[in-house]
């Protein structure tokens, strides 16, 4: 329209429109709200941001279009950038000769943009000295605040976080919906329930909420199992010790060495169900899952039979796996025999430790990742739509690069944003002395990524990736996040008794990305548990879930990060959205290189270019 004015308009019309229209204010990088009702389909062609109408001949942001992103050169490298990103936390695992069992186990760390300032803090989890064994300074854990510059605050005192406990996992949710996320912290002995209070503090409010849930805990997931829009809680739980019930076991018949835990009876996994109050309901036993044999390590969110209601699969330590069906009506079902991921191909138990649920061969189904023990190799189980499962680890190539290591963390990210989801891998073994008897293992180990290369097949590029990836470590916690709001994800890594590291994914984002942070309303205030489908205006379809929980003792961040492979120009997406409630949403003409925030029913909130080339000195 603007054209067609200036053909026909004097000249003198044309220079007095053109020096208003530059005396206004440039555009903010932050585009306004999209109103409270269902937007109009004129709303469509207005930018900055697309709406839930049908998609328009005009880009909804064709009006602010920037000048072509400055792209990063080179080759792709996981640089540590621990030193200087300001990180010193180090695991404790209160170890002096006794070789108690809970310190193989290394402790993990969350993702948890707990100011709601758009940039992922980091919390890790630490452990402590034994009682009579005390060091002479005490062990906390560390939260850490993102600066936005590449480097942290360590703010743990000051957010009411300085306590000691033995601690193993964390969790992220907003449990009560009041729009900050919260923290669980598993521990052996008593778990603690950390409420935001929205001004950088966090209370324990454990007591009040009835969710100590004593015993040896280890992974933990929020997830609304009965869709009524607050988060539910599973808290896994691993064997029945203490230091009173502490064995003895040796591996070269002369010294001490860490039992395994077939030394020692199971423990059962705990459900609390949200009463909406601030307190939960400890419904274990009224859900079907009570079991005391499981020993469990890791827990993952998944709807395998796509019927809207979620379920759970859990990894555990030589006891078959579980997958639980949600029978829809407050209890649950384990079909991990029949679905065929409870034990080997041979029939085995392996040494599961953590895992991850995702589509990585782009099926629309959520497939699984398990880590296992040396020469028991991962497993990757492809779901087939039928409520069956096959493990593709040995056909993928996944079973051979892996069957020398001793996997904890695992999970499935897209390193390299081309749109197919890759594996990541921490290894580390339980035994500090293993060489004694298995002189080829090795306690320390380098972390793996194994990347897609499509068609069902996985190549191993940990030596490409840079000199960090290839430090052997006692790998244990493991998640990822853009912490640098670069478009492309970054590694957090916990080892036993050891420091933490920051691994920073330069040069990825060569590859064009849409970054998705959901926002419930009907649903969870997190929309955890909804389902995303991507469609490129090139043909590529995606799918991923907002989740919590998975890999070892862990959480990586919850906003939904598509990989859309190499630059296009005009490539366009279309968003499907199904919430927990049911709720469905749609948003077309969506431009990559964003991070989009979508409410639940209201369409885009905002819509932020990403920078691609980071500022001098990062």
């Amino acid at each position: 329209m603007l054209e067609k004015r200036r053909l026909v308009y004097p000249f003198f019309i044309l220079g007095a429109f053109l020096f208003l229209n530059g005396c206004k204010q440039k555009p903010s990088n932050e585009p306004p709200a999209q109103p409270a009702e269902t937007p109009s389909p004129q709303l469509a062609a207005q930018p900055p941001a697309p709406s839930l109408s049908a998609p328009s001949s005009q880009s909804p942001s064709a009006a602010e279009t920037p000048a072509p992103p400055v792209r990063p050169s080179g080759p792709i490298e996981f640089t540590d950038v621990t030193t200087q990103a300001g990180i010193r936390f180090k695991h404790n695992s209160g170890a002096f000769g006794k070789k108690y069992l809970p310190e193989t186990m290394g402790s993990g760390v969350c993702f948890i943009d707990y100011d709601n300032d758009g940039w992922q803090d980091i919390f890790f989890v630490n452990s402590m000295d034994w009682p009579g064994h005390k060091s002479g300074s005490k062990s906390f854990p560390a939260l850490y605040h993102n600066n936005h510059d590449g480097t942290f605050t360590d703010v743990t005192k000051e957010a009411g976080l300085a306590v000691e406990t033995y601690g193993q996992g964390c969790a992220v949710g907003d449990y009560d919906n009041d729009g900050f996320d919260d923290l669980y912290l598993t521990t052996v002995g008593s778990n603690h329930l950390y409420h935001n209070l929205g001004n950088g503090k966090f209370a324990d409010v454990t007591a009040k909420a009835g969710i100590a849930d004593p015993g040896f805990s280890s992974s933990a997931i929020w997830f609304d199992y009965d869709n009524d829009g607050k988060l539910d809680l599973f808290v896994t739980h691993y064997i029945t010790w203490s230091i009173e019930t502490d064995q003895y076991c040796s591996l070269d018949n002369k010294n001490k060495s860490y039992c395994t835990p077939q030394t020692y009876k199971g423990e059962s996994s705990t459900l609390f169900h949200n009463r909406g109050d601030g307190t939960f309901e400890n419904v274990t036993q009224r859900a079907g899952l009570h079991d005391p044999t499981s020993k469990s390590l890791g827990a993952a969110m998944l709807d395998y039979d796509d019927d809207g209601w979620m379920d759970l699969f859990v990894s555990n330590d030589t006891e078959p796996n579980k997958l639980y069906h949600n029978n829809r009506n407050g209890t649950f079902t384990d079909a991990a025999i029949l679905a065929g991921i409870a034990l080997s191909d041979s029939g085995r138990v392996r040494a599961g430790m953590g895992t991850d649920a995702g589509d990585y061969d782009n099926s629309g189904r959520q497939g699984l990742l398990i880590g296992n023990f040396t020469n028991e190799s991962m497993a990757l189980y492809r779901n087939d739509g039928s409520s069956l499962f096959t493990d593709e680890a040995p056909t993928s190539g996944l079973g051979q690069m892996t069957n020398q290591s001793l996997t904890f963390g695992a999970f499935f990210f897209d390193y390299d944003l081309d749109g197919l989801l890759d594996v990541f891998a921490a290894n580390g073994h339980v035994s500090d002395d293993i060489s004694v008897v298995q002189p080829t293992v090795r306690y320390a180990q380098p972390a793996g990524i194994y990347h897609n290369k499509g068609g069902k097949k996985f190549e191993d590029v940990s030596a490409k990736l840079g000199r960090a990836l290839q430090k052997p470590v006692v790998g244990r916690g493991a998640a990822y996040a853009d912490f640098d709001n670069d478009g492309d994800l970054d590694l957090a890594l916990t080892t036993n008794n050891g420091p933490a590291r920051l691994l920073r994914n330069d040069n990825a984002n060569q590859n064009d990305m849409l970054r998705v942070k959901t926002v419930g309303t009907r649903s969870n205030r997190d929309g955890i548990g909804a389902k995303l489908t991507l469609t490129t205006s090139n043909g590529a379809r995606l799918f991923a879930m907002v989740k919590s929980g998975s890999s070892y003792l862990s959480q990586s961040e919850l906003p939904v990060t598509f990989g859309l492979g190499k630059p296009e120009e005009g490539k366009t997406a279309t968003l499907e959205i199904v919430w927990p409630s049911g709720q469905k949403d749609s948003i077309s003409n969506i431009k990559p290189n964003q991070l989009i925030t979508v409410k639940e029913g209201k369409g885009i909130l905002s819509a932020k270019p990403i920078a691609l080339a980071k500022a001098s000195g990062q």
